[in-house]
């Protein structure tokens, strides 16, 4: 039996770019999902499974079927403001069925898993640009229980020998190459991302965009945010898998571009993408929103050899726009 990589929410946004990047690259692999937030139709890579977290059977028995060398997992609940609004959600799925699904792992034997974990695990920045030594004190629960995981990868890895590898990411956005055909994209209901919300608000006069505080200490007044391609994201993940398998040992990676774009720069190449303009309304900030969340991926360009292909803003908001406007004659024909 061959050896396979399963991808734990694998129709998902980046779960889904992920999978496209391991058949593209020769993998086999197997996508485990419960389809609560991903999509049927990104289930276009390896094989598939319908399966929740939350049942240790169908976890049992998609494992007993596989040969399963590496374990990549997606499938958290990702929303800060939800996080702060239902906690009970978040420590349910993002921890407690994560024990279901590391105990499956211990009990077949899987080698390595590769987390995708989050920025959010810092907190409120002391210094920047962000560095994996940075403290981490989150400050709300969708962090948290990230970082949770993290340290449960810990000590799974030091108890039963596994290999792991946490991959912090900053800000995900943009869409697989155009044309792919169909394409898989960032499609999230509701959409609380700051880049598809302005492409679906570009030139629609019944949208509009909140723009939660002018008043920070910034360039201009708005938060600073590192955004990185999920292409790239896809292309670390491959990269940690060999990293791991060639005896490296390292636990947690940042993933970001290493630039930061205020929201108003974010807006305003948004808008000379499109060429449409995009209604703003100003508001208040929200909580626990910090000023500037800009990473230093050093680390991982050392040790992963891993280098964003998307170094810059216009070509990830061009990527995303292709897919918006793929989406939009996908649902104008009906499909």
């Amino acid at each position: 039996m061959t050896a396979q990589v399963a991808v734990i929410g694998g129709a998902g946004y980046i779960g889904s770019h992920t999978a496209m990047a391991l058949e593209s690259a020769g993998y086999e692999l197997a996508v485990f999902d419960n389809l609560s937030t991903g999509h049927a139709d990104f289930l276009r890579f390896g094989s598939h499974v319908v399966g929740d977290l939350h049942d240790p059977q169908a976890l049992d028995a998609f494992f007993a079927a596989r040969k399963i060398k590496t374990v990549m997992h997606f499938a958290a609940c990702i929303d800060v403001g939800e996080s702060v609004r239902d906690p009970a959600k978040y420590y349910r799925n993002n921890i407690a069925n994560v024990v279901n699904l590391l105990d499956a792992c211990h009990t077949y034997e899987v080698e390595q898993i590769i987390f995708s974990s989050t920025c959010a695990t810092y907190g409120t920045p002391t210094v920047l640009p962000l560095t994996e030594d940075h403290p981490q004190y989150p400050v709300n629960p969708y962090g948290r229980t990230k970082l949770a995981v993290e340290w449960m990868l810990r000590d799974y890895a030091e108890a039963y020998g596994l290999n792991i590898c946490s991959l912090r990411y900053f800000n995900a956005a943009g869409a697989a190459p155009h044309p792919l055909n169909p394409g898989i994209g960032e499609r999230h209901s509701p959409e609380t991302h700051l880049i598809p919300l302005a492409l679906k608000a570009a030139g629609n006069p019944e949208k509009s965009l909140h723009l939660f505080g002018t008043d920070y200490d910034t360039r201009d007044g708005t938060c600073i945010r590192d955004y990185i391609h999920v292409c790239d994201l896809a292309e670390a993940h491959l990269l940690a898998m060999r990293y791991l398998e060639s005896g490296g040992r390292r636990t947690a990676f940042n993933l970001g571009n290493g630039q930061g774009y205020s929201v108003r720069e974010v807006l305003d190449c948004a808008q000379k993408v499109t060429g449409l303009p995009i209604r703003v309304i100003e508001a208040a900030r929200r909580p626990g929103d910090p000023a500037v969340l800009v990473g230093d991926a050093s680390r991982a360009a050392v040790e992963l050899g891993w280098h964003p292909a998307y170094a810059d803003l216009e070509s990830i908001i061009q990527s995303a726009w292709d897919w918006e406007l793929s989406e939009s004659q996908r649902k104008s024909q009906g499909e």
